[in-house]
């Protein structure tokens, strides 16, 4: 494992990096023999670190850890496509912030696909995605970052909203505490509560509201939604 973690922390401070279908120093297969150890022996490594502990020690000056990732990450795609693994929900587990222990991404993306294959998963998926949709067209119109802030209480005026909105915290923090744990089933199980809430919301409440006031905070409210989602994966 520390061989190939160093031939690879080594190419790619040097910028020698596989092209096409070039891979003259087989470092694709170095990369797949670093994944296979790891998952096979069920190893808890922190990958980015070792990969600049490696490069600290050559006399370059290198900052590629966070691009050698991305080449293991696709390398886990062949990987875990090859298990029958969908590519999608690797990305959406990718798309997290320092995703670089393969061990513990491989058991969010298992718990993901179990997930989305429940009537919960698919139906709070496709409510994710309205809202992400929504989220992204009106950003447009308002800038990025427009519906960071907190939604206000005060300006919920429908009861759909209330239960969305009591229904988040709930799900955020008990999210929060399942990830801490590593505990990604119980997780998802904490999101499945957010299904019937938002199938709820879409079907009552009118989001852009010919009330700037109210149009703000419901979209709001939605930002909150697909932040307290975004602790698991990102699901757009």
């Amino acid at each position: 494992l520390a061989d190939k973690i160093d031939v690879l922390a080594g190419f790619w401070a040097i910028n020698e990096k596989p092209t096409g279908s070039k891979d003259p120093y087989a470092l694709r297969r170095a990369a797949l023999g670093v994944i296979r150890i790891v998952i096979e022996n069920g190893l808890r490594i922190p990958l980015l670190y070792l990969v600049r502990v490696a490069q600290s020690h050559l006399h370059v000056h290198a900052n590629s850890g966070k691009d050698l990732l991305a080449f293991f990450a696709d390398r886990l795609k062949v990987y875990l496509r090859d298990k029958g693994a969908r590519h999608d929900l690797i990305d959406a587990v990718f798309a997290l912030e320092d995703q670089d222990d393969l061990l513990m991404i491989v058991k969010r993306v298992e718990a993901l696909a179990r997930f989305l294959d429940t009537d919960d998963g698919k139906n709070l998926l496709a409510g994710a995605k309205r809202a992400a949709n929504i989220l992204r067209a009106e950003e447009k119109k308002d800038g990025a970052g427009a519906f960071d802030a907190r939604h206000a209480p005060n300006l919920r005026s429908q009861h759909e909203e209330h239960a969305l909105a009591a229904a988040i915290d709930r799900a955020r923090n008990e999210t929060q505490e399942r990830v801490r744990a590593e505990d990604f089933e119980g997780a998802m199980h904490a999101l499945a509560k957010l299904r019937a809430p938002v199938d709820a919301f879409f079907d009552k409440v009118t989001v852009n509201a010919e009330d700037a006031g109210l149009r703000k905070n419901r979209l709001q409210l939605l930002n909150e939604l697909r932040a307290g989602m975004h602790l698991v994966a990102d699901f757009s």
